[in-house]
């Protein structure tokens, strides 16, 4: 059994390793440019949904507050004549990426990379060789990243292309991690 004190050097390096591939993913390879589409006249909806001022949040259309109304034949008349939709609203003016979201990125990805250490210190002790570590870590670490975004897809319909994308980028991030513990590994 190894501490997770002393994983502190493969958790900072993975944390910052899986930061620079996701920035490289995102800004250089651009291959998540189709995970959004644009409506039909964008400026169309953007009017129309400015005239009702809604503050940022995340929103269902239509939105059943209980079960009863889920159930009520004027919901169900509403989900037949559509659209029907989730979305996020951001403020009017808000950058669609601050360095706040950056900070919390990283900081999720050190919180990745610590339940990474976690796993594999109890299930392996100093000097273990680079492949079980890279096995268990990188193992620990795609779970982290990659098998959250099912759900994406499976309720709130995102396309199972975006989502395979993003389940893509947590396997890429997971074997960073496994690697950085593998080497750095007491």
């Amino acid at each position: 059994m190894v501490s997770v004190f002393s994983l502190w050097l493969p958790i900072l390096v993975s944390g910052v390793l899986v930061f620079v591939a996701s920035s490289v993913i995102h800004m250089v390879l651009n291959y998540h440019r189709h995970d959004y589409r644009a409506l039909p006249d964008e400026d169309g909806v953007m009017d129309a949904l400015r005239g009702f001022d809604i503050p940022g949040g995340t929103y269902s259309v239509p939105h059943a507050a209980s079960r009863e109304v889920l159930m009520s034949e004027a919901f169900q008349e509403k989900v037949k004549r559509g659209p029907v939709a989730f979305m996020t609203v951001l403020p009017a003016g808000h950058p669609l990426m601050r360095s706040s979201q950056l900070v919390q990125w990283f900081v999720y990805c050190l919180v990745v990379s610590l339940l990474a250490a976690y796993v594999t210190g109890l299930g392996l002790g100093p000097g273990a060789e680079y492949m079980s570590v890279f096995k268990v870590a990188s193992t620990a670490a795609v779970m982290g990243y990659a098998l959250a975004h099912a759900q994406d897809a499976i309720w709130t319909f995102q396309g199972w292309p975006a989502t395979a994308r993003s389940m893509f980028d947590g396997v890429v991030y997971g074997l960073l991690t496994g690697g950085a513990f593998g080497w750095l590994w007491p």
